[in-house]
């Protein structure tokens, strides 16, 4: 089947390096998608692997559209009887961009009328009773091209069942891989986050540094599905040889707020990681360590709720916190635009990268390498 993983604007080159790491080799990334072929074995392990894809969708077809009636022709020509049974809890999803077709409502009317109408044909029977599994399918129209997809994840990616309780402006989990992943953290370096918040960024980088699956323990739609052969237990079986038993972490994560230190604890607890990190209510600038070649990784606020003099203080104390760590190397998100030069100095690496749909920077800030015996 052909494959399609959405990913977040700017975390691209993190879920390629995941998916030649599973053994994938280079796939394309085409609009905000990353492609590849598998079948149902491999959509089981992208879904209990992959830390920074959202989903994993099964592409059904690609054709032009710039009619509702090419809509609907080229939606029934496409083979849902193989994946849907008459009882399919059909769900729509869409969106448009830069097509004729935009109103993306009545788009997903005429795709599903289309699947109920071929449904009907193929299976014999008068009737869709909806009252079975679900199926959440896709209208993507881009410049008047339609791609009709089936979500196989259902809950997007990001939803490890971890983080059961609420805190001020949560970072996605998939978006905070992508930032454990692309920096030069590793088992065995010392890592800190000063501004941990719910605990999300120390719990997604000891996750990656033990290499522990990150879905693992959760399910997924395509489970439900009468075609899907029962292969989950194979990629969760797989996620319990690989994982690191061994290695013991030294993280450690800091929050002003001592209402979101104790949920961080809580929700490291939740993930089977809290015997490796170290938490605590501390300001910021109080950090200090002996330590050499560590990491900082942080996303330190830049909403509403400080003032721009407040803001341009607390990243300028921040760089100089940075720079008192001899041999240390920082990363941070942030969507506060004087972020670089308050923090002083231009980054080594910077990217895009978005967080709820803010469009945010990814700063890099590379100390000195380890000696090679370390690295």
């Amino acid at each position: 089947m052909d494959l399609l993983i959405p990913v977040a604007s700017g975390a691209e080159a993190s879920v390629k390096r995941q998916l030649r790491a599973l053994g994938y080799g280079d796939c394309p990334a085409l609009g905000g998608r990353i492609a590849l072929s598998g079948d149902f074995s491999d959509i089981a392990r992208l879904n209990v692997f992959l830390r920074s894809g959202e989903r994993v969708l099964i592409r059904l077809g690609t054709f032009g559209a710039v009619t509702f009636d090419e809509l609907y022709e080229g939606a029934r020509a496409l083979p849902w009887e193989e994946f849907l049974s008459a009882h399919s809890l059909i769900r729509m999803d869409g969106k448009s961009y830069k097509s004729r077709l935009g109103a993306v409502k009545a788009a997903g009317g005429v795709v599903k009328k289309a699947i109920v109408d071929r449904l009907r044909e193929k299976l014999g029977v008068r009737t869709l009773d909806e009252k079975g599994e679900r199926a959440i399918v896709g209208v993507s129209l881009l410049s008047d091209v339609a791609t009709l997809t089936l979500d196989t994840s259902g809950e997007g990616l990001h939803k490890r069942g971890y983080r059961t309780l609420a805190y001020d402006a949560p970072l996605k989990e998939t978006v905070a891989a992508a930032m454990a992943e692309s920096s030069v953290y590793r088992a065995g370096k010392p890592f800190a986050d000063l501004f941990c918040g719910s605990g999300t960024i120390p719990i997604e980088a000891a996750l990656y540094a033990l290499n522990i699956a990150p879905n693992a323990g959760r399910d997924f739609d395509f489970t439900r599905w009468k075609c899907a052969p029962p292969v989950l237990g194979e990629a969760r079986k797989e996620a319990e040889d690989v994982r690191d038993r061994k290695t013991k972490l030294r993280l450690f994560a800091s929050d002003i707020s001592e209402k979101a230190v104790s949920i961080a604890r809580y929700h490291a607890k939740r993930a089977g990681v809290a015997e490796h990190i170290v938490f605590s209510c501390a300001d910021m600038r109080r950090f200090s360590s002996a330590e050499p070649y560590g990491v900082l990784l942080s996303n330190p606020p830049y909403g509403e709720r400080l003032k721009e003099d407040d803001l341009f203080s607390l990243y300028r104390d921040f760089g100089r916190l940075y720079r008192s760590l001899p041999e240390w190397s920082c990363y941070f998100l942030s969507g506060y635009p004087a972020a670089e030069r308050a923090f002083g100095g231009r980054a080594d690496k910077r990217r895009k990268l978005f967080n709820a749909n803010i469009a945010c920077g990814f700063y890099g800030y590379l100390g000195a390498k380890p000696p090679e015996k370390d690295r």
